[in-house]
């Protein structure tokens, strides 16, 4: 890839109202999960994770399910902190790319012609 591919693929997972709103709640509910397994004691488990799952769900199913088709073991907590950084980073790319389709906001700035 180029940089300027990268520069606009960064721009649409990180630097929109929409990305950005996904990604503070992800962040939300990552803080939320990390105090709740740390500093809460539970007589059951807790279900705190499930919000973060929910929150990446169509793209971490498909790692899921990707890794269960290849064979993988999807057990690990090596394969859930990789999958889950980045089926979020993926979804926020989608929803920056789906507000930029739906905005009809171009990806390139206008060059004007002749000058």
């Amino acid at each position: 890839m180029t940089a300027r591919r990268l520069h606009a693929a960064a721009r649409l997972t990180f630097c929109n109202p929409v990305s950005l709103t996904y990604l503070a709640l992800v962040a939300a509910s990552a803080v939320f999960v990390t105090v709740d397994t740390l500093f809460v004691t539970h007589e059951d488990a807790s279900f705190s994770g499930v919000w973060l799952l929910l929150l990446s769900a169509p793209t971490i199913i498909a790692f899921f399910m990707g890794a269960d088709a290849l064979g993988v073991a999807a057990t690990g907590d090596w394969f859930l902190y990789s999958a889950l950084p980045l089926s979020v980073l993926i979804q926020s790319f989608a929803l920056g790319w789906f507000l930029r389709l739906v905005s009809g906001v171009s990806a390139r700035p206008a060059h004007p012609q002749g000058m």
